[in-house]
């Protein structure tokens, strides 16, 4: 059975998203409740996951597109599940008696790595900072790193100045957040007046009143 994906409902003040990265690719099997793909909003980076287990056969919306509560993102097929393990259990089966027994020990690296992953609003802000979230000690669940660990690595003063010289240049894409603040700004600019007013008053007749009754009022 084919069943669809959709955006999940968004909050009231957030109309509309944008997908940051697809997880699974056409034709891959995937497991219920497994992340596909994240929806970063003004306010929220939102993880999309998997509704059944089965197989991923159509991706309607492209990374980098915007979409709104209850669009169709992809499409899977229930049914293909097991027509999908089939032959990976088959292939397994084959593979295991040519397996050598050292090779069992160098598989712990992988899931240290996968361990140590950050969590999407935490690598969103190490790639703004600067931070290389590689280095970074998690302190989330199984060692992910979270967006406090970016923060407090990034509060942290550099430890040696970069050489004077030529400055780099990149040029990336603002955020949905940077875009809706600047937004805010620009608006903000354009329809309030912008000015300054100066008053002058004589307020030697009121400090002559607090200097004559200053000393009843301290009795």
């Amino acid at each position: 059975m084919i069943i669809d994906v959709k955006v999940p409902m968004l909050s009231e003040s957030v109309s509309e998203g944008t997908l940051l990265e697809w997880k699974k690719k056409v034709g891959e099997a995937v497991a219920r409740d497994e992340i596909l793909i994240d929806i970063e909003t003004d306010k929220v980076v939102l993880e999309v996951p998997s509704p059944q287990a089965g197989v991923l056969v159509e991706i309607v919306a492209q990374d980098g597109e915007t979409v709104v509560a209850d669009q169709v993102l992809a499409r899977i097929d229930t049914a293909a599940t097991a027509a999908a393990e089939a032959p990976a259990a088959a292939t397994a089966a084959a593979e295991a008696p040519a397996a050598a027994p050292a090779e069992a020990a160098p598989a712990a690296a992988p899931a240290a790595a996968q361990n140590n992953a950050a969590m999407p609003a935490a690598a969103k802000l190490a790639a703004e900072s600067g931070v290389d979230v590689n280095a970074l000690q998690g302190s989330g669940r199984d060692g992910r790193v979270l967006k406090e660990d970016v923060q407090n690595a990034a509060a942290k003063p550099a430890a040696a100045a970069a050489p004077a010289g030529a400055r780099p240049e990149e040029r990336v894409p603002m955020s949905r957040l940077r875009a809706r603040v600047a937004e805010r700004l620009l608006a903000s600019q354009q329809e309030n007046a912008i000015l300054t007013t100066f008053n002058e008053v004589n307020m030697k007749p009121i400090m002559d009143l607090r200097a004559k009754y200053k000393e009843k009022f301290e009795k």
